[in-house]
């Protein structure tokens, strides 16, 4: 029995668009409700949300059997915390701050079996093999893994070309708030400068033939990078949708209140 095959990598070699939303409440509860919105896609933030390895695998456990497929993202580019997070389950994952080619070579390496990488092989313990019951996983894993690798600074703009060049590479996402801070306009992504390093990247991500991200939660941002060529987009966080969600309602229950005398 050979791995699952990865619908969402398919579908982004297929050139469709596919519509996702952050997960960074760190909760499977939350995750579970996540699921039944209707995204394509949701990912699993272990960058900048409260997420340990197991937190990541039991929002997978939710995730998977849903209509949403899950991505991971990673803290960092670390060859360890790749071969945990692969064992756990995850097909696709995004690593964040990737500013040069080799960088990119080595979590290509960290994402595939030997003798082609360097990934771990205990697949008879791991969930991924739904615990050895998966007798091929081994032999077939390496093609089902989904590598995007986020480029948000101006090294990695500079690398871009090189970073695209590598085959195994399925996907770049485009961070535009840390570019902006890297370019000397924090919490300005929308600066004429940071608008225009952005778009260019999209077009040559599009240009190579590999798959184009970016989080754009303002939906004319996100309509705008889908017509430049973006296939794995994603609208919004649930976290702020949260937040904004619960001080709108308790905005509106405070002015219920009586005007005091």
């Amino acid at each position: 029995m050979p791995a699952p095959i990865n619908t969402f990598k398919t579908a982004l070699k297929a050139g469709e668009t596919l519509i996702g939303c952050w997960v960074g409440l760190a909760d499977a509860y939350a995750a579970e409700i996540m699921t039944t919105a209707g995204f394509d896609w949701l990912l699993i933030d272990g960058e900048h949300a409260p997420n340990d390895l197991r937190s990541m695998v039991s929002q997978l456990q939710v995730i998977q059997p849903s209509n949403s497929h899950a991505v991971v993202r990673l803290p960092v580019g670390d060859t360890v915390k790749m071969k945990q997070i692969l064992d756990g389950g995850a097909q696709t994952v995004l690593v964040p701050m990737i500013e040069s080619a080799d960088q990119a070579r080595q979590i290509v390496r960290d994402t595939q079996y030997p003798p082609v990488g360097v990934r771990g092989v205990g697949a008879s313990l791991a969930r991924a093999s739904r615990f050895g019951e998966i007798s091929d996983y081994a032999k077939t894993a390496d093609d089902q893994i989904c590598l995007l690798l986020q480029v948000e600074n101006r090294a990695g703009m500079a690398a871009l070309d090189d970073i695209l060049a590598i085959d195994e590479v399925d996907g770049v996402f485009i961070g535009p708030a840390d570019l902006a801070a890297d370019m000397g306009h924090i919490g300005n992504a929308s600066h004429p400068d940071v608008k225009k390093a952005v778009e260019d990247c999209l077009t040559r991500i599009v240009a190579s033939g590999k798959a184009a991200g970016i989080l754009a939660t303002d939906l004319n941002a996100a309509q705008r990078f889908i017509d430049l060529g973006a296939t794995f987009v994603a609208v919004g966080i649930d976290v702020t949708l949260f937040a904004g969600a619960a001080r709108d309602l308790a905005a509106k229950g405070a002015a219920l209140k009586p005007t005091p005398v």
